[in-house]
Formats: structure tokens, C-alpha cells, sequence
């Protein structure tokens, strides 16, 4: 049964900055690309450097549509989609997410 999780105010999150949470035992990177309340959530697991890290990468625009670059080896993922730019053998998932009234919701299975 799928549950809308509270996870934090968005104010909690810095603009520009991603931050990881713990979803139902499953590592989410959050972020926070603009000043507004748009948030986006993928796995915080890097497949290509195999360790959970993608939170701390750095958002970063590409054809129109926002992407996070891992610190490990610059791979890209896409915000909305979990899609890997570079391999697409290494996508992830990404989570359905929504701010109530200034608070961050993932949509958990």
C-alpha cells in the first residue's frame, strides 16, 4: 500500500542543496534546486561508484531538465526521472514527491 512519508520542512533544505533521508530503510536524496518549493527525490545510491552518496552531488542543468552529478565520478542523474545521462544500464529510481503546507512528503510502496 502506497502512504505519502513526512520527511522534514523544506526550509530544512538550503537552496541549490540535496540532503539525504530515510524512507522505509531505502537511502532518498532530496533536493532542492530554486528558492521555491520544488523538491525532487531519487535514490541517494550511486550504482557506477556503489556507495550512497548522490545527495551531496551537485545539481546542475542539462538540456533544459535539472540533473544531480555524483561526487564520486561526475555520472549525471535526472531529478524527475532517476535516468542516468552517461549509462542508462544505471538508472535509478526516483520518488514521487510533494511539499503539505511547507513539509517535504515522499510517496512510499
Amino acid at each position: 500500500m502506497s502512504q505519502w512519508q513526512k520527511i522534514c520542512e523544506v526550509n530544512a533544505i538550503i537552496p541549490g542543496t540535496g540532503v539525504c533521508a530515510l524512507v522505509n530503510q531505502t537511502q532518498v536524496a532530496l533536493f532542492r534546486p530554486y528558492a521555491d518549493e520544488r523538491v525532487f527525490a531519487i535514490d541517494n545510491y550511486d550504482p557506477i561508484a556503489q556507495a550512497n552518496v548522490l545527495s551531496r552531488g551537485i545539481i546542475c542543468e542539462h538540456l533544459a531538465e535539472l540533473w544531480v552529478a555524483s561526487p564520486v565520478k561526475k555520472q549525471r542523474f535526472n531529478l524527475s526521472d532517476g535516468r542516468c545521462l552517461e549509462d542508462e544500464q544505471f538508472n535509478i529510481r526516483a520518488y514521487d514527491v510533494r511539499v503539505v503546507d511547507h513539509t517535504i512528503e515522499v510517496l512510499t510502496t
